[in-house]
């Protein structure tokens, strides 16, 4: 598929997919159709959001710490003045920035069915990208891939950069470099907008459902309250139960539910942080200077308020407050 406005080839996707989860749910509460069986799961989690759970190889020691990001050096080079011999330099010359993104959660990334365009918070840390690169933030091709393809993507070369909810976890790091955190992700909760729910122990003997190996399930598996965790292989599957009051409420990253909640007006995201992790852009080890060049840029747009202004834009609607926008920290 061709975006009419920048001309390059993305992958074939269904632009109307955010938009119809809606529609979907409300088809499978009408004629019946049964969920997958709602159900508790071991406590293995996977090493990021909502992704199925993968072991690292036994080979490896035990993996617990995360690493903080490369610091950026000197001043941020004009757009089309990228250093001789960089990475930007190469990607200046192939002409556009290939990014990994994803089209399906909608007010993070997603295809406006309008105008075809994909749009969302992570999707304008890319055009900040290529604006930095080239002078004109459309110069992408955009890469659509499914979450669990997001570090395979990076290591087999395939997309310059990956802004997909993608969270900087320690196994993540031993094959991707992230830059700063850009959005702290909090764990909430969505429920019911009549529902008198605020805080997860109001929950206390009640379905809670989140996505089936995920990082949430362990969170919530883990606090002191009393909850009937059942599982279900995606947030959006989650929402249907929701709808069709097999369960409570729903729990995941703010900003999924915060689409989620978009989508469907009758529920609200409510409650305190349980869990953070902090979103960044993914990029090869092996080039360490768009890694630093990516944290000059967002050292700059944290400066200028502008992370600050498009968490806002796509959030500020239904989360309440949109989380601070974090600082960097460089470990060099």
């Amino acid at each position: 598929m061709t975006s009419p406005h920048n001309g390059f080839h993305t992958s074939m996707v269904n632009v109307r997919r955010p938009f119809l989860l809606l529609s979907i749910a409300v088809m499978l509460s009408l004629v019946g159709l049964a969920l997958p069986a709602l159900h508790g799961t071991d406590a293995n989690t996977s090493d990021g959001d909502q992704s199925t759970s993968q072991a690292p190889p036994p080979s490896q020691p035990e993996c617990t710490t995360v690493k903080d990001s490369l610091r950026p050096e000197g001043v941020l080079p004009k757009p089309g003045a990228m250093p001789s011999g960089s990475t930007m330099a190469k990607i200046y010359a192939r002409g556009r920035l290939i990014a990994g993104v994803d089209q399906g959660k909608y007010l993070l990334g997603y295809r406006n069915p309008q105008t075809g365009q994909l749009e969302g918070a992570d999707i304008d840390i890319v055009h900040k990208i290529a604006q930095a690169i080239f002078g004109d933030p459309n110069k992408v091709q955009f890469v659509v891939r499914d979450v669990a393809d997001r570090a395979r993507m990076i290591e087999q070369e395939q997309v310059d950069i990956v802004v997909n909810t993608f969270s900087a976890t320690c196994v993540r790091q031993r094959t991707v470099e992230f830059s700063s955190a850009y959005y702290n992700a909090t764990q909430r909760l969505l429920v019911p907008t009549g529902s008198d729910v605020k805080e997860v122990e109001q929950l206390a003997g009640e379905k809670l459902c989140t996505s089936k190996g995920s990082t949430t399930e362990a969170t919530l598996r883990k606090l002191p309250v009393r909850l009937d965790v059942v599982t279900l292989p995606s947030i959006p599957d989650c929402v249907v139960a929701l709808q069709q009051s097999k369960v409570a409420a729903v729990s995941s990253d703010d900003g999924i539910l915060a689409g989620m909640a978009a989508q469907d007006p009758q529920t609200k995201v409510v409650g305190r942080s349980l869990a953070n992790a902090y979103y960044g852009v993914g990029m090869s080890p092996e080039q360490p200077d768009l890694v630093r060049f990516v944290n000059k840029l967002l050292e700059r747009d944290r400066a200028d308020g502008s992370l600050a202004a498009s968490a806002r834009k796509w959030l500020g609607k239904e989360l309440h407050p949109v989380p601070a926008i974090p600082p960097a920290a460089y470990r060099d």
